[in-house]
């Protein structure tokens, strides 16, 4: 089965949220700005503004939503103000107005779930304002379901508040693998502000041991080794994470700076280090489909640390999949260049202008991003992807040539890839067949490569019994694939196989239901077999999966004429 131009996993969200509190991009209009609510109902009663900000949600304008409720709260009285003040709440909070969800919080709420959330968005409010004793008190009021965050936040608020015992104190948090790990690498970070330095070695030194998911405590060992004049130590401490991470951009920057013997990293500060933890706990929270909870954790790491770049991407993420497309364009511009995130940032940022059919400007941010990293390969695929993207394909394959050149003689198998579909699709097949060759040698095994080519002869009609093994071994790495076993399917029609290639094709379109390429073989088989009702209905049911122009050429020919003799019959 051809591949895709282009693949992405972006979380699956939630039905609410809210637009962030940075200006808007100057290409993007705000919502904010255009949703219209008549003055008549919007300025006139509590209700009236109550139902201006339920339309907002609906629509997805969480900024406007948040300002309507409020001001909703503002309004009401007798036995409507609770109900009201507690939408106001929830949707300051989402929208990223902490100080005003705070100000509003319903801590005397009867819903104790509610009055947890309204604890724990004061305490982060006095957190980032210096009242760090009256969030350690709030904190400790913070149960279930937010009793991990509670937890994390704790020993960063008994640190500002000046009680260093209470600080390393370590919390117990049960059943929660992310929160415990974050706990114990907390615990070293608190322990260097507090000047123990062997003790916050330790407690990394620990952490590595015990696996170092993603590498940070390889990362803050490294960096607090850096702070202590111990170059070396740091160096061995990046190299022994980068054996277990070949490649990992971040150890590598954090290793070149480490062996230059300059610039060691400050220490963050214990807000910017509450943040990254509450900023994890939502990572946790978006995998489990919990991502108004994760949302509201994400705007309350933002109140703490406003240039913690993760969790505006994060935050981004979850404003696209709801379709608040603004908000998510502004959450995606907070990252700066020279900054980790940035290149991640302007790619999502590009792609989702490039959805709503504004190419030139989709590029325009790509290009800006490869001039402002020159440097960075990931920038430079960022724009060959659009490029193929809008079929310009010899401009994309001009990039990759660079960075295909750049690696000398032995290129990543991904670029080759790459570049062979730019190949493939602007007709120069033996330049594609060729980089598919050359990153086989590279990965043999791998079943993208092997599909690709073992596909692409298929369908030529070349090297049949050979490609047919290439997509099996394909489809035995992939068995859930749809477009391998697709694959398999066409190489056993094409070979004559007519009933085995049903019974694979059958499968592939129970992978996959919704490809129009599977469901047209499909049909093909069928009509081969003498299952000629059932291949119109395949081919019918093609044209209502949006096939490009070709293909629904080929199939209106096929439900008026069926399919020929098959050649030399």
């Amino acid at each position: 089965m051809p591949i895709s131009l282009r693949l992405a996993w972006i979380p699956p969200l939630l039905t609410l949220a809210a637009c962030a509190t940075a200006s808007p991009p100057p290409t993007a209009t705000s919502t904010a700005e255009t949703n219209s609510v008549p003055a008549s109902i919007a300025g006139q009663s509590a209700y009236g503004l109550f139902l201006a900000g339920q339309s907002a949600i609906n629509t997805g304008e969480g900024a406007a939503a948040a300002g309507y409720f409020t001001r909703a709260a503002g309004a009401a009285d007798g036995a409507d103000a609770p109900f009201v003040e507690t939408h106001a709440f929830t949707a300051a909070l989402l929208a990223g107005d902490i100080k005003g969800a705070a100000a509003i919080a319903p801590v005397s709420d009867d819903d104790v779930v509610l009055q947890r959330l309204a604890f724990l968005t004061v305490a982060v409010d006095d957190l980032a304002s210096g009242k760090a004793a009256k969030a350690r008190t709030l904190l400790g009021q913070v149960g279930a379901p937010y009793n991990a965050a509670g937890s994390l936040l704790t020993p960063f608020a008994a640190a500002k508040a000046g009680d260093g015992e209470a600080a390393i104190s370590m919390p117990v948090i049960a059943n929660d693998p992310v929160a415990s790990y974050f706990a114990s690498l907390d615990q070293g970070i608190l322990f260097e502000h507090l000047r123990r330095y062997d003790e916050a070695e330790t407690a990394f030194r620990a952490l590595i041991v015990h696996g170092d998911p993603g590498a940070l405590a390889s990362l803050n060992l490294g960096a607090f080794l850096e702070r202590r004049g111990r170059w070396a130590d740091a160096v061995a401490t990046y190299d022994q994470a980068l054996s277990r991470a070949p490649g990992d951009p971040t150890l590598l920057a954090a290793k070149a700076r480490a062996a230059s013997r300059h610039d060691a990293p400050a220490m963050e500060s214990l807000d910017a280090s509450a943040a990254e933890a509450l900023t994890a706990l939502s990572s946790t929270l978006v995998v489990r489909k919990q991502s108004e909870a994760a949302l509201a954790y994400l705007r309350l790491a933002l109140r703490l640390d406003p240039e913690r770049d993760a969790a505006w991407l994060l935050v981004g993420d979850i404003l696209t999949d709801i379709g608040d497309k603004d908000a998510a364009r502004v959450a995606y511009l907070a990252p700066k260049p020279g900054q980790p995130d940035y290149v991640a940032a302007r790619d999502k940022l590009a792609w989702s202008l490039q959805a709503d059919d504004r190419k030139d400007d989709a590029l325009e941010l790509a290009r800006t991003a490869v001039t402002a990293e020159p440097a960075s390969r990931e920038a430079a695929t960022n724009l060959a992807d659009l490029l193929r993207a809008d079929e310009r394909y010899s401009e994309s394959a001009a990039i990759l040539d660079k960075l295909i050149a750049d690696e000398g003689d032995t290129p990543d198998w991904r670029l080759l890839y790459m570049r062979a579909v730019d190949n493939q699709l602007s007709d120069h097949w033996p330049e594609a067949e060729n980089d598919l060759n050359l990153a086989l040698k590279e990965r043999p095994d791998e079943p993208e490569l092997l599909n690709f080519l073992g596909y692409s002869w298929i369908d030529r009609g070349e090297k049949l019994h050979e490609a047919l093994a290439m997509v099996q071994k394909a489809v035995d790495a992939d068995p859930k694939s749809g477009a391998m076993t697709d694959s398999l399917g066409w190489g056993y029609y094409r070979l004559g196989d007519y009933q085995t290639a049903v019974e694979k094709l059958e499968l592939a379109v129970s992978l996959e239901a919704g490809d129009p390429d599977i469901n047209n073989h499909l049909g093909d088989a069928y009509w081969r077999v003498g299952r000629r009702i059932e291949a119109r209905f395949q081919w019918s049911r093609v044209l209502t999966l949006e096939p490009d122009a070709k293909l629904r050429a080929e199939v209106e020919a096929k439900l008026r004429n069926g399919l020929g003799p098959i050649s030399g019959s």
